[in-house]
């Protein structure tokens, strides 16, 4: 039997992606000025950071329950076997509520085969690992092979990446506001990573070239093989940074290749525009 892949939006993967591939989309929703929308599906990225710029703040909240249990009863009346990789536990409440709809759903059918994975990743970082299940669920492979897979991406998936203002993710309590009032000062560029699904500030480097130098260093420091890796990238309005960093990549690593999308709406209200992400594999699978 085939496993269904299903993911939330916040892996930052095109809708394309979704309809080619067949696999389920679960989507964050955001809200500006009281209107409601669902990422990827009714409003694009480059809406949200032009709402930011004109000083809204937009709001997010996770996939609604209504929506877990429509699909994952469909799922169980068609008997389909899947696994739900979702957003970080740390970043959204997305994963507990998954796990609470599936209890509610088997017990009316027990025989829902859904396993739900807490990816502890974000953006691109999570989209690498979207991107990898989905072409392993297309070998023969067992779930239980797949699902092994699946988390050793999750475990040994890195992310580093910088925000233009660190105000933005004080505000929706994603650092704290200490953090942010530093990283205003004199051109402080902030370099965080995550951590067991947490966004931890690392560094603060003054200037945006120390800053992208610093993420190559880190890169070459914690990254093993980056020649036969699919390097991920992920900018929030800003191609000409994120192109900047890929030719920098390039020329150290020549990695086997790039996957470049913008942030998506959901974590893009959050970091706000001008954040830059570069995502790649600490350990390889045996």
């Amino acid at each position: 039997m085939s496993v269904k892949i299903l993911a939330d939006s916040a892996c930052d993967l095109p809708l394309s992606f979704y309809k080619e591939n067949d696999v389920t989309l679960l989507p964050l929703k955001v809200e500006i000025d009281g209107e409601e929308f669902e990422d990827l599906v009714t409003i694009q990225p480059i809406e949200v950071y032009n709402e930011i710029r004109n000083g809204k703040t937009p709001k997010t909240s996770q996939v609604s329950p209504h929506t877990f249990k429509e699909i994952f009863t469909r799922m169980a009346e068609n008997n389909e076997s899947g696994i739900y990789i979702a957003f970080s536990s740390e970043l959204s409440g997305t994963y507990q509520t998954a796990v609470m709809i599936k209890e509610q759903v088997q017990e009316e059918f027990p025989q829902l085969d859904l396993t739900i994975i807490d990816s502890k990743c974000a953006s691109v970082g999570y989209g690498l690992v979207v991107l990898e299940a989905t072409r392993l669920a297309k070998e023969s492979l067992s779930k239980g092979e797949l699902e092994d897979k699946i988390i050793f991406h999750c475990q040994h998936m890195e992310h580093l990446f910088s925000v233009e203002d660190l105000d933005y993710l004080a505000k929706g309590g994603r650092v704290s506001r200490a953090s942010a009032f530093l990283g205003g000062l004199l051109n402080i560029k902030p370099l965080l990573n995550v951590e067991d699904g947490k966004l931890i500030p690392i560094e603060k480097i003054r200037g945006k070239k120390k800053l992208l130098r610093r993420m190559i260093e880190i890169m070459k420091e914690r990254g093993v093989s980056l020649d036969t890796q699919l390097i991920g990238i992920s900018h929030a309005d800003d191609l000409t940074t994120a192109n900047e960093i890929k030719e920098m990549i390039q020329a150290e690593f020549h990695p086997k290749g790039f996957y470049m999308n913008t942030i998506g709406s959901a974590i893009g209200s959050h970091t706000g525009p001008g954040t830059i992400s570069i995502f790649f594999l600490n350990k390889l699978p045996s």
